[in-house]
């Protein structure tokens, strides 16, 4: 713990590093063209909306009763388009309600932090809150009964209420001591729920967060760290969280400067994976090195009869290497890692060879082997930077070593898909897969409801909505 007098010098130069920061902002350069995080595809939504009994294509399953929700940036006041980066933009959670066959509503609400209040006129919801990280847009989850909008990099998670309005600034009822991730791990066989963590102002430790049944914070471990790496995920196996430390790290120099997201690709810093005890001190973790590559998301991990650890992600050559609003990969691929802690390598092999990100799974499979992963097709060939969909979703089968491609056809663009199992223990592919499709040639938006095991045949059930939902992060099934 920092003593009160490291808190007040630490403290004291923060508020001058915001100073500078500020003063630089207003300097940068002007863009020359137009920004494309704030036009086209992904024009910003400027109200809220109340939509009831949504048009349906199809038959919706009498099995699924809950919510589709699915969060993203979507500022509340116009950004300076010199400085604005996607993953900056305060969040916006949307969501559809289902039940009895029926698409009873859809919602936007904007996460209530201090932009959205002073933009509203509101006042801002109780609870601590992160300056300049009060509006989590990266995911929404629901934990114990209970909804959360998450985020990473010193935020702390947003309660909602069902439908969707902001209840608290709310750590896990206080037992949150640090920040919290925009991505937690369930592990179903031990009812525990895995992150780490990392906070901007601290670039020399991370976290291995773990909440019980009840979204209360059970462990909060440190682990050291060098250059402030960018952590966005991670994975969980039966016995160890592994840890993603690769070549993006904070950058002072991007922050002085008055880039809103300060954090770049670093030749500099050594690419490693870190397998740390799931109950083990940070200490313990063991550190093996693998080729430089950055990794937004994981799919599953496993470990091996023989003592290794098996993690499927998709791998980026690299990020944040030329662009400051928004990524900038030119090349990523769905690979296989095979961490041996004791050779203390790392063995990569392709999947699926072409741009791909928003790998998902059967969740109830986690820390398990299991045979299929689900994403979206990027666009290739130079840098991808407004990091959409091009029209298709894969799926990969890992056992036959073969993909599937679904495309929903020309300026139709998916997001990210989940998996919702039919029953509790059906098969693997016994359920569906719901998403968003934005259609830009009139601007509207499906969700869409497919089943998993007939991946190219018609759609389950079609809702539709008379309005384009800009690309976000991250949805999910939140079941009543």
């Amino acid at each position: 713990m920092a003593s009160s007098v490291e808190t007040l010098i630490r403290s004291a130069v923060t508020k001058g590093i915001v100073k500078v920061a500020d003063f630089n902002r207003k300097r940068l350069p002007r863009p020359t063209d137009a920004h494309p995080y704030l036009t086209g595809i992904h024009k910003l939504m400027t109200e809220e909306l109340t939509l009831e009994a949504l048009r349906v294509d199809g038959e919706i399953p009498a099995a699924l009763k809950g919510r589709y929700l699915r969060n993203g940036p979507n500022p509340a006041i116009a950004p300076d388009p010199a400085s604005y980066h996607w993953f900056t933009g305060a969040g916006m959670v949307h969501g559809i309600r289902i039940e009895g066959g029926k698409a009873d509503w859809y919602r936007n609400r904007w996460v209530r932090g201090s932009e959205a209040c002073a933009a509203l006129g509101e006042a801002i919801p109780p609870g601590p809150r992160s300056d300049g990280n009060d509006a989590p847009n990266t995911n929404v989850v629901g934990f114990a009964g209970r909804t959360f909008a998450i985020v990473e990099a010193g935020g702390k998670p947003v309660e909602l209420s069902d439908t969707l309005e902001t209840i608290a600034h709310n750590p896990f009822d206080g037992t949150l001591a640090g920040s919290y991730t925009a991505h937690p791990h369930h592990d179903p066989f031990a009812n525990e729920t895995h992150a780490i963590t990392y906070a901007g102002n601290n670039p020399n430790q991370v976290w291995h967060v773990v909440l019980d049944a009840d979204a209360q914070v059970i462990r909060e471990e440190a682990i050291t760290v060098a250059d402030g790496p960018s952590i966005h995920d991670c994975a969980i196996t039966e016995n160890h969280v592994l840890v993603f430390d690769l070549p993006v790290t904070f950058s002072m120099k991007s922050l002085l400067a008055g880039y809103r997201f300060p954090y770049e690709w670093n030749d500099a810093h050594p690419a490693r994976v870190g397998l740390l005890p799931r109950k083990g001190r940070g200490d313990e973790i063991v550190w093996v090195p693998v080729e430089p590559c950055y990794v937004f998301h994981p799919a599953n991990a496993h470990e091996t009869a023989d003592g290794k650890v098996i993690v499927d992600v998709v791998a980026h050559e690299t990020m944040f290497a030329r662009s400051k609003r928004g990524p900038d990969s030119e090349r990523s691929r769905m690979e296989r890692w095979t961490i041996d802690p004791v050779a203390g390598t790392t063995v990569r092999t392709v999947v699926h060879d072409h741009g791909q990100e928003f790998p998902r799974y059967d969740e109830r499979l986690t820390t398990r082997p299991y045979r299929y992963v689900y994403s979206v097709s990027l666009p290739e060939g130079e840098a991808v930077e407004m990091m959409i969909a091009d029209t298709r979703l894969f799926r990969h089968d890992l056992e036959r070593g073969t993909t599937d491609t679904r495309d929903f056809g020309p300026g139709r663009h998916p997001g990210e898909f989940v998996f919702v199992p039919r029953s509790a223990d059906g098969a693997e592919d016994d359920g569906w897969l719901i998403g968003l499709v934005v259609d830009m040639n009139d601007e509207t938006t499906d969700l869409v409801i497919l089943n998993a095991d007939d991946f190219n045949g018609p759609a389950q059930a079609v809702v539709h909505l008379p309005h384009r939902v800009p690309p976000g992060f991250h949805g999910n099934w939140v079941a009543d």
